[in-house]
């Protein structure tokens, strides 16, 4: 299922265009409360922002832009292709973190019940599995693997199937705003009125072997 029309393609984008308006959004409702409990001399006179206050709507596009915005792709690097059950704006999220480090990305949406069998197809082993399955080049690309393991890994190309980060850490990329009611993949929206909270955890991303063994390909 995509997701709705009136979501962006960039989720960080959104995030970031709600917290530059929230000051505005807070100013014009203050002034709307001092004009209805003012004396009828002041509700005559024309209410006058703040500039610091609406400094952030007048901020073009293109200068938000640059926080989200992806690198031109390297045509050094083989395409990747994220399945992810729909729907799931953490794995929209890792999608574009690739993005950002030159990586040409198409994101399937998969029915929930789907994924496992893609996960068999891509000889994914079960006590590894997060929940979105990635395929670059020969290997899998397992959850939340941060872009430049796997740059090391096309770099290196050792004889295994892939990369593994197992699970769901906290502040691995695509991870890194936490909603204590949600711990897969909330609407952009929950973190629209604050700065979100982060909490990182040590992960490993791990390297599985073609004998399905694995070991530390990375700590973070």
């Amino acid at each position: 299922m995509p997701l709705p029309a009136f979501l962006p393609a960039r989720p960080a984008a959104l995030r970031l265009g709600l917290r530059r308006l929230l000051p505005l959004w807070l100013t014009l409702a203050a002034a709307a409360t001092g004009l209805a409990l003012g004396s009828a001399t002041a509700r005559a006179e024309p209410a006058v922002l703040p500039a610091t206050a609406a400094a952030p709507a007048v901020e073009s596009a293109a200068e938000s832009a640059p926080a989200a915005a992806a690198v031109a792709p390297r045509a050094d690097l083989p395409p990747v292709t994220v399945y992810a059950p729909s729907p799931c704006l953490a794995c929209i999220d890792w999608a574009e973190h690739l993005r950002r480090h030159g990586f040409t990305v198409t994101l399937q949406d998969q029915p929930l019940a789907e994924m496992p069998r893609i996960k068999r197809w891509l000889n994914v082993p079960s006590a590894l599995e997060s929940v979105h399955t990635a395929r670059v080049g020969p290997y899998f690309v397992e959850g939340h693997v941060p872009a430049g393991d796997i740059l090391t890994l096309l770099k290196e190309q050792p004889r295994a199937r892939g990369l593994a980060v197992p699970g769901l850490p906290r502040g691995a990329p695509g991870r890194e705003s936490y909603n204590p009611i949600c711990d897969t993949a909330c609407t952009i929206l929950d973190n629209a009125s604050a700065e979100p909270v982060v909490r990182r955890e040590a992960f490993v991303t791990l390297l599985v072997g073609r004998d399905g063994r694995t070991s530390i390909w990375a700590r973070h």
